[in-house]
């Protein structure tokens, strides 16, 4: 049986690290980017007009978090005359109120804002801005989610940029509220930061799509009608709406010099919510678009960008997979010696395995920081996102199970200061039975470990404790907080 399973299994565990290499090779692209266009700046002269404006601020349920958008919203340094607000709110508990309360006084002082509300969800996210657009009066539609907090200075900061007609979106970057209230919030902020820094200046700067990332953005209109406007087949409608743009020959500005503060989740179970929700929103995106993508007419470059972004998910699979060869590949080792040589090739592969390290430590040198003192948790960050692989395996298994995706959204209790509690709040989630699958996969990484040793290969022994830290982190996370709750409402 063995000798029959040699050469598919050698093939398929060389075309997964040859795969994550690649996924590695393009970390280390994107960042030479990053720090080769790092001097240049994106100055536009002053508008000679200033457009109509519609603000969208799309909410479900958000009773900690509205009113602290909407009173920042309403404070924007704009025309009066020229910019309206529409809270887009689908929310069914206390939060209508909220919202209620919070409109009435703002238009009690002369801003024109008003509650939009539906006779159901459909479309989620999606048809609560397609459903606002037919509504709306502005020229731009600026989009925030519920937990942002954009400056004044906002839209005198971003117009200036559609000085070129062709800009279909300006994206600026995402700050952190609550960047230090704990380390796991601190290990997002790190992510988020690597992912402007230098994923999207790096794509902005050398010609390569990227997308709208949902929040802290505004849009053009007329591009947004001319893509298709918005569609809730995916659950990420913003990358979809992104690509559909540039598939239309528009382009993009990212401006990172903006900065938006947003809440990080501070729970497990909220976070895993939102990467389950962008891991498959991604995968559908790719499903839906690549075939464009390798259809139009643009450079070889670009397409092959455009499908390591869209499928960035797939690190997370194609991990997995690593975690259930390694035992064959010890196996197979041990009876057939002659092909070590070939399984060792695999360990030329390994030059990748800290560019994620290199991506963090520039994001944050980059933004003027000492770095090396985060180096700790830099290099943490890894451990976490090896043990979020099965979280995007389901994510990947759902798109054929269950093909109609409910959007659900991230809990977020207005959590601002170090000390404020969260555990007695609303929106608790129940504990993610995926925590016993990543526990067995943990215990099956320990048993890989031990046989790795045994066999005297230290790298695979290496990696598969490193996938076990992941998984026991993620698993222990989650198990800890779900017990805390419990005790709180007790």
């Amino acid at each position: 049986m063995l000798d029959l399973l040699l050469i598919p299994i050698a093939v398929i565990y060389l075309a997964v690290v040859g795969a994550l290499f690649v996924f590695g090779v393009n970390f280390f692209f994107l960042t030479f980017l990053a720090l080769r266009n790092r001097n240049r700046r994106l100055d536009a002269p002053p508008l000679d007009a200033l457009p109509r404006v519609t603000v969208q601020l799309p909410i479900y349920n958000e009773l900690y978090v509205a009113e602290r958008l909407i009173d920042a919203v309403a404070q924007l340094d704009y025309p009066a005359a020229l910019l309206e607000i529409q809270v887009l709110d689908d929310s069914t508990d206390e939060t209508i109120e909220v919202i209620r309360g919070a409109v009435e006084r703002w238009r009690a002082r002369g801003i024109r804002i008003e509650q939009v509300r539906r006779a159901n969800r459909i479309g989620f996210k999606a048809g609560a801005l397609a459903n606002g657009l037919a509504h709306a009066h502005g020229e731009f539609l600026a989009i925030f989610d519920a937990d942002f907090v954009p400056p004044s200075v906002f839209l005198k900061r971003t117009l200036p940029q559609f000085g070129n007609p062709r800009v279909a979106f300006v994206q600026t970057r995402w700050g952190h509220v609550n960047r230090d209230y704990s380390f796991f919030t601190f290990l997002q902020a790190l992510a988020i930061d690597a992912h402007f820094m230098v994923e999207q200046f790096a794509r902005s700067q050398s010609g390569f799509w990227f997308n709208f990332n949902g929040t802290a953005g505004i849009w053009r209109r007329a591009a947004l009608q001319d893509a298709g406007g918005w569609t809730s087949d995916t659950l990420t409608e913003d990358l979809d709406l992104s690509y559909r743009a540039f598939l239309r020959g528009w382009q993009a500005v990212y401006l990172g010099a903006v900065e938006v503060p947003a809440e990080l989740p501070v729970s497990f179970s909220a976070y895993r919510r939102q990467q389950h929700r962008w891991a498959r929103g991604s995968f559908e995106c790719a499903r839906k678009l690549l075939p464009r993508v390798w259809r139009a007419p643009i450079p070889l470059a670009q397409k092959i960008e455009a499908t390591l972004h869209l499928t960035g998910y797939g690190v997370h699979l194609l991990l997995a997979v690593l975690v259930l060869l390694y035992p064959l590949v010890l196996v197979l080792s041990q009876r057939y010696p002659s092909v070590v040589s070939l399984f060792g090739i695999a360990l030329l592969f390994n030059v990748t395995t800290f560019a994620p390290t290199v991506f963090f430590v520039v994001a944050q040198q980059q933004l003027g920081r000492a770095w090396w003192r985060m180096l700790p948790a830099i290099l943490f960050i890894t451990i976490l996102g090896t043990g979020m692989m099965l979280n995007s395996v389901r994510a990947a298994l759902e798109i054929s199970l269950k093909p109609n995706g409910i959007f659900e959204r991230t809990p977020k209790f207005g959590i601002a200061q170090n000390k404020q509690d969260w555990l007695r709040r609303r929106y608790q989630l129940r504990l993610d039975p995926v925590v016993l699958f990543e526990i067995a996969f943990a215990l099956f990484n320990i048993g890989t470990a031990l046989l790795a040793t045994r066999a005297g290969n230290w790298v695979i022994a290496g990696y598969a404790l490193l996938f076990c830290l992941g998984l026991l982190f993620t698993s222990g996370m989650t198990i800890a907080q779900a017990i805390a709750v419990q005790r709180y409402r007790a």
